[in-house]
């Protein structure tokens, strides 16, 4: 807080801007929760991208955010730029590819899991290198938010968040953000643990959980040893499923337990809980408060079948970011 008691920005945070997040979005297709993907006759057409995701969280977050990327000139690319930009996010900046189409995925409903067949080979954002780093939105931008699914779509892409991540941070204006957001399915044998854990360890604030941080480093692992594997970033937020997040920063370890919600689609929660902590950052709110804004933000996607649900609204929001440490605890838990 400053002397007036308004908020302020961690000394490592640039004290303007907002939030730039690069990474591919498709469009989605899916049947009724309670329907099969085999035997649906109907289909719900919406978008589905990790970086974009966050990028409308935040704008529900009243955080100016923008997304860069590229889709195809087809009908589906209009769909999702025009979805995306109607959700407040400056999507100015994103390339139309005409020679290449927007990626597709359907997903299937499988009891209390969701499994997605993704048909993007050769998608436009998939051509993506590191020229989109030239673009005039990161001169201002405070943070410039990635995630481990945009260098498992080809060399390109893997060029391009690896020169995020590396240029030098008395080089750039904004502070690096990285989500893990482990996609097997994206990575050839063998390769994935490497490559994210190198670029976990790059960002100035990175997000992982822990089920991925086991399955690609080791099953044993607990926090304080993905801390040690990932010793670098002025920030590493671990989140434990359900149950709680555990940060590591300059505020030494602090543990905030999840909100008690009924999971209608886990999908989306990860983007919506990175969503919040950086809103909470760059609002000043502090590492506390910046977390527990995470929570209740990823508890608006898990309530919903599609990747994006509906925010409290702001005096909700504050009433529970204001709770004592007793009044969370007693509204958290493992979810159900």
């Amino acid at each position: 807080m400053t002397g007036d008691g308004q908020p302020v920005r961690a000394g490592w945070l640039p004290a303007t801007g907002g939030v730039v997040c690069i990474g591919e979005t498709m469009a989605a297709l899916a049947p009724a929760p309670s329907s099969s993907l085999e035997h649906a006759d109907e289909l719900r057409v919406s978008v589905a991208g990790a970086e974009s995701n966050v990028a409308m969280y935040l704008a529900d977050l009243k955080v100016p955010a923008g997304w860069l990327s590229a889709l195809g000139d087809d009908p589906l690319g209009r769909r999702v730029l025009a979805e995306v930009g109607a959700a407040g996010v400056d999507v100015s900046g994103v390339r139309c590819d005409p020679g290449r189409p927007t990626g597709l995925l359907v997903k299937e409903p499988t009891g209390s899991r969701t499994r997605v067949h993704y048909y993007r080979r050769d998608s436009a954002a998939s051509a993506m290198g590191p020229d989109v780093l030239a673009d005039d939105r990161l001169r201002s931008a405070a943070v410039l938010h990635l995630t481990g699914v945009t260098p498992a779509l080809s060399p390109s892409c893997r060029d391009l968040v690896t020169t995020a991540l590396t240029v030098p941070a008395a080089e750039r204006p904004y502070a690096t953000s990285f989500d893990v957001n482990h996609r097997p399915a994206l990575w050839p044998p063998g390769t994935a643990a490497t490559v994210l854990r190198d670029l976990a360890d790059l960002a100035d604030i990175t997000f992982v959980g822990l089920d991925e941080a086991q399955e690609l480093w080791g099953a044993g692992l607990r926090p304080a040893d993905v801390r040690a594997l990932l010793p670098r970033p002025r920030l590493l937020v671990v989140k434990d499923g359900g149950d709680s997040v555990i940060a590591f920063g300059d505020e030494g370890v602090l543990t905030v337990p999840a909100l008690v919600t009924d999971v209608v689609e886990p999908v989306g929660a990860g983007d919506a809980f990175a969503a919040g902590v950086l809103a909470g950052l760059l609002r000043g709110e502090g590492l506390e408060r910046a977390l527990r804004l995470g929570h209740i933000t990823a508890v608006s996607a898990l309530k919903v079948t599609a990747d994006r649900g509906p925010l409290p609204d702001a005096a909700r929001i504050e009433r529970l970011l204001a709770w004592t440490t007793d009044e969370w605890a007693a509204g958290s838990g493992p979810r159900g």
